[in-house]
Parts: C-alpha cells; sequence; structure tokens
C-alpha cells in the first residue's frame, strides 16, 4: 500500500544529528530500505521536516521505519495511506461499479 510517512524531528536532537554527522546517515538508510518514490525535506511547523511517499508492504515493518526517528531525531510522525490520481480514479470507477 502506497503511504505518506511525514515526520517532524525534535529540533534539539536533529542539531546534534546534523553536527556529529547521524542525520545523513539516518536519512541515507531510510532512502535505501523504504525505496520511496519521493522523498521531501524542509521546514513545516517550527521544525525540520521529513516526507517520504514509498509502498509498505506490511505493517510489520512500522517499528523498523519508525525506531531511528524516535530514538536518534526524538522525532513524532504519522503515517498514512495515499492515492496518486490514477489510483483514485481507479478507486472510484470501481465504487460506481458497485453502486
Amino acid at each position: 500500500m502506497r503511504v505518506m510517512l511525514r515526520a517532524r524531528l525534535d529540533t534539539q536532537a536533529s542539531n546534534e544529528a546534523i553536527k556529529d554527522g547521524t542525520l545523513a546517515k539516518i536519512v541515507e538508510s531510510m532512502i535505501e530500505r523504504l525505496k520511496p518514490e519521493a522523498a521531501y525535506f524542509g521546514p513545516g511547523e517550527g521544525g525540520r521536516h521529513c516526507t517520504f511517499v514509498f509502498d509498505m508492504q506490511d505493517s510489520s515493518q512500522l517499528p523498523s521505519i519508525a525506531e531511528p526517528l524516535f530514538q536518534e531525531l526524538g522525532a513524532e510522525f504519522e503515517v498514512q495511506p495515499v492515492m496518486t490520481a490514477e489510483d483514485l480514479k481507479k478507486g472510484l470507477a470501481a465504487w460506481q461499479a458497485q453502486s
């Protein structure tokens, strides 16, 4: 299932992670593991944010995704299912066919 993960990194923890090189390693590791179709980084809600859109095969992946963000960066994050415009069109057509 295509999901979007959006994380707000703790400023103090991410400052330290930038200084010691941990942030770059965590981001590289996440990109290697998730193979996201999109990855974005920037400010938001008064802090640093990262957003990844990727295919989550199984909910059992959540701990391996979440723990580096929690433990190393003090992040708050959410994961939600998302669709492309093509997915929405397909879903609406299926729904209409049932009605």
